[in-house]
């Protein structure tokens, strides 16, 4: 397995205090979970008792702290879109454990692989993202062959060894996007849909269960939030306007 980077380079310019989400648009911030001790702690102040207690379970300090950051970040972000104290932004679960902001008209979405989180949000429709650490992918033709469609695999068999591990990973991204986007997360099936995967190709769902009608009505974005990372953006609309913004 590859290494983590240490400190990765995110790609995107820093994003503006009070940002302003119009109507028909989305935005997607970039942000580095690896953060000092003092920052985190700080972080953490803002988590309701549930997500501290959701903290202290992880095993590892890492995972711990990177968990800490991404809620405190989603809060802060969150808080400054409804104009409200990071502390008092209020989350209801579905039944995938999937959180929404009762009686408020934004979605927003979370995902972070390794050190890098991404952060989507959308005033009108529900949205999904999904980041990942691009690496070497050993048996990466097995778990296309098991999770993939026929049909994404034929593709992924076809893109050149040298690139494989990219098309692997636009792949699970787009498609990991979408069933967030959902809300149903890994329960619903990765086959059953089919992703353009290649590299340089742009993203796009092909078909959605078998039919190219309902594929069209949505969305996929690629996003290349940092330097050896991939992501996607789905959403069940066609965005005005994307913009991304790195945290800091």
């Amino acid at each position: 397995m590859q290494a983590e980077q240490a400190h990765p380079t995110l790609r995107w310019p820093a994003g503006p205090a009070y940002p302003v989400l119009e109507a028909g648009a989305v935005h997607v911030w970039a942000a580095l979970l690896d953060r000092p001790a003092d920052k985190t702690q700080a972080l953490r102040r803002l988590l309701a008792p549930d997500e501290q207690a959701r903290a202290d379970r992880f095993r590892f300090d890492v995972h711990r702290d990177r968990y800490i950051v991404a809620r405190g970040v989603l809060r802060t972000l969150l808080g400054r879109y409804l104009a409200v104290p990071p502390q008092r932004v209020q989350f209801v679960y579905s039944a995938h454990d999937k959180p929404s902001l009762p009686g408020r008209q934004l979605a927003f979405n979370v995902s972070h692989s390794q050190q890098v989180g991404l952060f989507a949000f959308c005033p009108e429709t529900a949205v999904g993202v999904d980041v990942e650490q691009i690496r070497p992918m050993p048996d990466g033709e097995e778990i296309a062959a098991r999770f993939f469609s026929a049909d994404d695999n034929a593709r992924f068999l076809a893109v050149p060894p040298a690139q494989r591990d990219l098309a692997f990973f636009n792949c699970w991204t787009r498609k990991e996007a979408f069933i967030k986007a959902i809300g149903e997360g890994l329960s619903h099936p990765l086959d059953v849909f089919d992703v353009t995967l290649q590299p340089d190709e742009p993203a796009r769902i092909l078909r959605l269960h078998g039919r190219a009608e309902l594929a069209a009505r949505w969305s996929l974005i690629h996003l290349d939030p940092a330097d050896g990372f991939v992501g996607a953006l789905a959403l069940e609309a066609s965005p005005r306007q994307v913009v991304t913004y790195r945290w800091e």
